[in-house]
């Protein structure tokens, strides 16, 4: 599995350059006015991961496949979304479709790019969004509840989606508690439950340091994760070689790119880790969730390995690098063999043994 993160804000606040720097492409329309995107637009990115590149090279392999991550660029949303301005429940269902949300905010000053409510005050924007969203939910929980009146609710789920209302009542995000309400909200569609990073998006000269905007999304955000990005700094960087990359980024003090920024901020919101399979054929990056027993993680290759599972053969990535092969690990005693009940953790290089 990757995962696909849905890139929202306002009209005009940079989706859609952000979204064809992201990708090295040019399939989002980015125009100066609103709703420029109308049909999300989607790309899969690669995930370079140097340890994997490290593998393929021991091993030989005659293919490399890393692990994605999809993003899609949604239409911008307005005040009153929730009620059906601008593209309103069209853009609210693009949502409901990705893993995570990153909220662009506007935290530059353009004299050429209008905003859509005639002044640069992110945090505003951010209230606008989130507004809608709680907006939505409320409204989402409300038939539910209906459905409930009609005996179509258990008690549990009915005191479940009270609580989740009487929060978003309170313009609070509706959080999930228990295991309980995990299995239950997990399948609503609900918007306001969605991991979210902010990206704020500043002119070069802020990119480093910040600017009086993204202190104070900082200040009114203080457990949000929150990345500075300059969209057409992005967009330039995508358009180059990697030494040309490498030498542009150092001249403006820039250590990673945005899309690096996020892939990480994005693994550690939705606790994913990577493993590795390695071999003459091919070596390839696999996303599971952190905590995931090797079984569930052999399923991500092939279904059936996971009710078929005898074993799983682990070697740590960077021994596998200092000795150069599992083989060479196991003569030097670091191949385990670990059974059903065994954690896969980040970095594992893992042999799964079947029954055919």
């Amino acid at each position: 599995m990757g995962f696909k993160c849905g890139i929202v804000g306002l009209p005009n606040v940079g989706k859609s350059t952000l979204f064809n720097a992201l990708t090295a492409s040019k399939n989002a329309e980015a125009a100066n006015f609103p709703f420029c995107t109308i049909d999300p637009n989607i790309g899969v990115v690669d995930v370079i991961d140097e340890r994997l590149d490290l593998l393929s090279n021991l091993s030989k392999s005659k293919k490399k496949i890393y692990t994605n991550i999809t993003f899609v660029d949604i239409a911008g949303l307005v005040k009153g979304a929730s009620k059906g301005e601008g593209l309103g429940n069209k853009f609210l269902s693009h949502i409901r479709e990705v893993d995570a949300i990153i909220h662009l905010v506007r935290c530059f000053e353009s004299d050429k790019i209008t905003h859509v409510n005639s002044e640069i005050n992110p945090s505003n924007d951010l209230e606008t969004i989130k507004t809608e969203i709680v907006l939505s939910d409320i409204d989402l929980i409300q038939k539910k509840l209906e459905k409930g009146k009609k005996k179509l609710l258990n008690e549990k789920e009915i005191e479940i989606l009270e609580k989740k209302l009487e929060q978003l009542n309170q313009n609070k995000d509706a959080t999930i508690d228990n295991e309980d309400e995990n299995k239950l909200l997990s399948t609503t569609g609900l918007l306001s439950i969605k991991p979210k990073i902010i990206v704020c998006n500043v002119d070069e000269l802020s990119l480093t340091k910040g600017n009086k905007y993204t202190e104070k999304i900082k200040s009114i955000y203080p457990n949000e994760k929150i990345v500075n990005i300059c969209a057409d700094i992005e967009d330039q960087i995508m358009g180059l070689s990697k030494n040309e990359k490498e030498a542009f980024m150092k001249e403006i003090g820039l250590n990673k790119t945005g899309l690096n920024q996020l892939i990480k901020q994005g693994y550690d919101l939705l606790k994913l880790d990577t493993f590795f399979t390695s071999g003459p054929e091919e070596s390839r990056a696999w996303t599971v969730k952190k905590n995931t027993l090797a079984p569930k993680a052999a399923s991500v290759i092939h279904t059936d390995f996971e009710k078929n599972f005898i074993r799983a053969e682990a070697v740590s990535c960077e021994d596998f690098i200092k000795f150069g092969s599992a083989e060479k690990c196991k003569e030097n005693g670091k191949l385990r063999i670990e059974g059903k009940d065994y954690i896969v953790k980040d970095g594992d290089v893992l042999y799964f043994r079947v029954n055919p």
